[in-house]
């Protein structure tokens, strides 16, 4: 029998202190912090307590990022497929679609006039550029808030930039090769470095030229110091601050032991925020110590599973004998779920599927492809109605 599962949203919901929130950013103003849980987009105060939930869908969001005035929060979304680029009111309501490209868009900052988002995606190199076509080789655009056509700001990789003060200038941290961007104790000729871009001459400035890695940068308000994560000392992530005209006098701000710090953002006020050990940490100014904030979370959990079938007479076989096809009509906001294994005898013949899930689909007809000439591995196809 092909056996098939359809897991809906839950109805029951759980209270508690919330673990492994991730994509922390600090608001502008210094009053709230905006992350990720369980694949949707939260705000809480920067003194903890209990998070608001801004996104509802069954979709996947993340990397929320904040507008310059504190009004708007962009955030990547995959309810349309691939992940695009949208925003909407920092305190929640229906989000406006930016990107609509077939490549996974992701939001890395607003412009400082709080007009544009730009975002990293692997959609067209310059035809100028040496580097091999891939989706970890991102570029750089920037889109209106009011959406319309993208541009190309810069063809190279581009990850977390954040402006200068005066708007002049860019800070990020690039990408060489193909490294798992989480690996821990990456000591290679890839490793990521913190570079400077300056906007009016296209010139890229490495300024921590270094074997081990150096990322996620963020500059003070007057301009003066950077803040960055680095494992130098043989040690975890931690934080690090260094001025930006002397990269060389960098210096340890946090001495965490056992894991690595994750997403630092720096308010306007010097509040610092970062995750650490799935929390969420707060730093009143350079020297104080990290405090981690009670934050919780009262959203709908449970995920209550409905088993669908399919019996012998309701299936159709394809003429060539070589597909097996059902037509299912699944709730809205449910996510259909094909378990491992899931083995199916026809015709002589048995093919053993991989796990697959879709997410907010109406109706799905699957087609179990039995032989397929010159592949080891049979294929599930599946297509929407």
């Amino acid at each position: 029998m092909l056996a098939l599962m359809a897991a809906a949203i839950g109805i029951g919901a759980s209270a508690g202190e919330a673990l492994w929130m991730r994509d922390v950013k600090i608001s502008p103003d210094g009053t709230r912090i905006a992350f990720t849980y369980k694949g949707d987009i939260y705000t809480v105060g920067v003194k903890g307590g209990e998070a608001r939930r801004l996104t509802t869908l069954g979709s996947y969001e993340s990397n929320p990022i904040w507008s310059p005035d504190g009004s708007r929060i962009a955030f990547a979304s995959d309810r349309h497929g691939n992940f695009d680029v949208f925003v909407m009111d920092a305190n929640g309501g229906n989000a406006t679609r930016l990107t609509t490209n077939s490549a996974g868009e992701i939001p890395e900052t607003f412009t400082p006039d709080g007009k544009n988002v730009l975002f990293s995606a692997a959609i067209q190199n310059p035809a100028e550029s040496s580097m091999f076509p891939s989706g970890r080789m991102t570029e750089l655009y920037s889109v209106s808030v009011e959406g319309g056509k993208s541009r190309q700001i810069v063809g190279t990789p581009v990850q977390m930039p954040v402006f200068t003060p005066d708007g002049k200038k860019m800070l990020y941290q690039d990408v060489k090769g193909f490294e798992d961007e989480w690996r821990k104790h990456h000591t290679s000729s890839v490793s990521r470095d913190i570079w400077c871009y300056d906007l009016a001459t296209g010139r890229h400035t490495n300024l921590t030229d270094r074997p081990g890695e150096d990322r996620n940068p963020v500059v003070s308000s007057d301009g003066k110091t950077v803040y960055i994560l680095s494992e130098r000392d043989g040690g975890t992530f931690n934080l690090w601050q260094f001025p930006v005209d002397n990269p060389s006098a960098a210096r340890r701000m946090t001495d965490f032991k056992t894991h690595p710090v994750r997403f630092p953002s720096r308010a306007s006020n010097g509040v610092m925020a970062f995750g650490y050990d799935g929390g969420i940490y707060t730093m009143a100014s350079d020297s104080a110590a990290p405090e981690r904030i009670p934050v919780e979370i009262n959203a709908d959990t449970e995920v209550p599973v409905v088993k669908r079938g399919v019996r012998p007479g309701e299936a159709v076989v394809s003429p060539d004998g070589m597909c097996l096809s059902r037509r299912l009509n699944i709730p809205p906001q449910c996510r259909l779920h094909i378990p491992l294994p899931l083995n199916v005898i026809l015709a002589g013949g048995m093919i053993t599927a991989r796990c697959i899930t879709l997410q907010s689909v109406t109706a799905i007809k699957i087609s179990t492809v039995l032989k397929s000439p010159g592949r080891k591995t049979p294929i599930l196809r599946m297509r929407r109605l």
